[in-house]
């Protein structure tokens, strides 16, 4: 595994241990002034000293503005997920979209059973879970009333709702072989600490994950890699790992990107000059040499797509939808299809390239004024092509913006932070398009920028073929479902 090319996160681990509750405060706010991006919360609800972590979150959520927020991790031995699922969503709201999900089985067994809490074996710890996350994805799912008959949960007709403003990541924490494959076949994220898993234990847990996502037909990729870490920061270097000066740390941590995928780092502060020191020497200094890497090795198109951000998508539960009536689907595969006749021009303006391209090497020092002049006919034929493509992207474009997103809003409240991400993008494609343009007035100029033309089409390609992709990906459920006149 390699970089995956997610947003590198900084957060904090913090204990919410009672006699500390003014001092959390503190710490919180010290950690958004400084930069960081998210704050980890450990759950342990039977630990009498302990704060409880989703009034925890609640408060603090309160207290911030920008800073994102998730248990590290929630005992869902004792979180029912369907009251679950309601919280995350309730605080996703309240926030503004700033609450990922952090999940385990379980563990501290005695400690659940002191609560009421049920005695699982690791089997069925997971079994558990995994019925959890199906409960809970479902009531973050517009529609009809949710049955659901497990071993271990159930629901009768519960009604979905409320809905998160952004797709909540689900992450597991996970170490054994049982759990890291749940991980890889249904979890966001995968959460270790470096107490229970170091560094060199990491090649082989992730290889777990990322079969088991491939056996599930997932891309391994697409599941963030958080790491919460402890250390200690000191002038000279000590022998362990994160012992020693921010730049040391900024190279391990800037290593685990490279080898493992990971993405997310969680500090446990032992003092709130941690705080300032991780945000502000090692996180830059982390994301500098990450991305001096990615620029040395990344090919144009792999760059192209990473400047979209697939990794920050905004992404909604959806029903399946196999699940709605024919005329329903039928609604929305129009999506699909308009976007088909998209990809199909594309396709055909590669080709054209292409030919152009092979036309070249006919070209030769001595070759008579009519070849060369054949052969800038092929190019204004091929930049006609190529323009009249862009203005059919601009159109479609423009008539999601000004009508198909208003009415889509309108219906459905959640679906805003998906629609905002769509206009985005569509700015971004739209550079790409006049990019695109200005390559074919310098080719019609110069016979010889052809390879200007194709490294803006890669790139258009890249980006719009990225684009469409996704806003299948949420807007065909909605569209079939949601009874508009699109």
């Amino acid at each position: 595994m390699t970089d995956l090319m997610h947003d590198l996160w900084f957060g904090a681990f913090l204990t919410p241990a009672a006699n500390d509750a003014h001092q959390l405060m503190r710490q919180a706010v010290l950690a958004e002034d400084a930069g960081l991006d998210i704050i980890g919360v450990q759950d342990h609800p039977y630990q009498p000293s302990f704060l409880d972590t989703w009034t925890l979150l609640s408060v603090l959520a309160a207290r911030t503005q920008h800073i994102r927020f998730f248990p590290d991790v929630a005992s869902i031995p004792l979180r029912p997920p369907a009251v679950l699922a309601r919280a995350a969503a309730s605080l996703d709201i309240l926030s503004g979209g700033r609450v990922e999900l952090g999940v385990g089985s379980g563990a501290f067994w005695d400690g659940v059973a002191s609560m009421g809490g049920p005695r699982r074996t690791p089997g069925e710890a997971v079994a558990a879970l995994a019925e959890g996350i199906e409960v809970m994805r479902a009531l973050w799912t517009p529609g009809g009333p949710v049955s659901f008959d497990g071993e271990h949960y159930r629901l009768d007709g519960a009604a979905p709702g409320p809905f998160p403003p952004h797709r909540i990541g689900v992450w597991i924490g996970a170490y054994k072989r049982r759990m890291l494959e749940l991980t890889g076949r249904t979890a966001d994220g995968w959460v270790p600490s470096s107490s229970y898993a170091e560094p060199e234990e990491l090649a082989a847990m992730s290889a777990i994950v990322d079969r088991a996502a491939q056996d599930a037909g997932r891309d391994p990729a697409l599941i963030r890699r958080v790491y919460n870490v402890n250390g200690r920061f000191s002038r000279l270097p000590g022998t362990g790992f994160l012992d020693g000066p921010p730049a040391l740390w900024a190279d391990q941590l800037a290593e685990l990107v490279h080898a493992y995928g990971m993405s997310v780092f969680v500090m446990a502060p032992t003092e709130e000059r941690d705080l300032k020191i991780f945000a502000e020497e090692v996180a830059p200094a982390v994301r500098e040499a990450v991305g001096r890497e990615q620029r040395q090795t990344a090919e144009p198109r792999a760059t192209t797509r990473a400047s979209l951000d697939e990794s920050t998508r905004p992404r909604l539960p959806k029903r399946d939808l196999a699940e709605l009536p024919p005329a329903q689907r039928e609604r929305g595969l129009h999506l699909v299809r308009i976007h088909d006749d998209l990809r199909e021009e594309l396709a055909e303006i590669r080709e054209g390239v292409e030919q152009v391209a092979a036309g070249r090497g006919d070209v030769a020092e001595l070759r008579s004024l009519i070849n060369q002049l054949t052969m800038r006919q092929n190019y204004w034929t091929l930049g006609s092509f190529c323009a009249s493509y862009c203005r059919i992207v601009t159109t479609h474009h423009t008539i999601e913006d000004e009508h198909m997103f208003p009415a889509l809003r309108a219906a459905q409240a959640s679906l805003a932070p998906v629609i905002d991400r769509l206009e985005q993008e569509h700015e971004v494609i739209a550079g790409l398009l006049t990019g695109l343009d200005v390559a074919l007035v310098a080719m019609i100029e110069d016979v010889d920028a052809i390879d200007g033309v194709r490294d803006a089409l890669d790139a258009l390609a890249s980006a719009l073929l990225s684009h469409l992709e996704y806003e299948e990906q949420e807007l065909v459920e909605p569209i079939a479902r949601l009874d508009l006149d699109l």
